[in-house]
């Protein structure tokens, strides 16, 4: 359902811009090569979201993403920047993507597998792996951004 969660999200969006603050399209390869510096291969619906909104808000809702490829010396909403920071800093497992982060506390990643479409976990920086609390967020990336555009568009 990750696709189809997305672009219900996308046509929400569409439909309140007023509340949207993107940075755009990004190129594909601008994202391969995002892949390329985080070892990774991004989601379907993750992979859709960079190629046609690359990163930013809709409301207080702030989804990390691909600006550009300088990562070092980014700031937020850029995701790769954040993810090899975190990996850096708190030894984030090469297997997470940071996507989000829950204001103070924990911080949303996809958590990267076999799956096509992996889900979102809740990651808290500092922990070690298996003091982690692992709760699933969302079941995909798709499924989070339409909760996240709804939440918005109920606040």
């Amino acid at each position: 359902m990750s696709l189809k969660d997305f672009e219900t999200a996308m046509r929400l969006i569409e439909e309140n811009e007023d509340q949207a603050d993107f940075v755009g399209p990004r190129d594909a390869a601008l994202v391969d090569k995002a892949e390329k510096a985080l070892g990774i291969k991004f989601p379907p619906s993750y992979r859709q979201f960079l190629l046609r909104l690359g990163a930013g808000s809709f409301g207080a809702l702030e989804i990390y993403g691909v600006i550009d490829d300088e990562w070092e010396g980014s700031s937020v909403p850029d995701a790769v920047w954040y993810t090899l920071s975190e990996r850096d800093e708190y030894d984030l497992p090469k297997h997470l993507l940071v996507i989000a982060a829950a204001g103070d506390g924990p911080l949303y990643c996809l958590k990267l597998g076999q799956e096509k479409e992996p889900p979102v976990i809740f990651y808290s920086p500092g922990l070690e792996e298996e003091e982690q609390d692992s709760e699933i967020a969302a079941a995909d990336f798709g499924a989070f951004l339409l909760e996240g555009v709804r939440d918005e568009l109920d606040a």
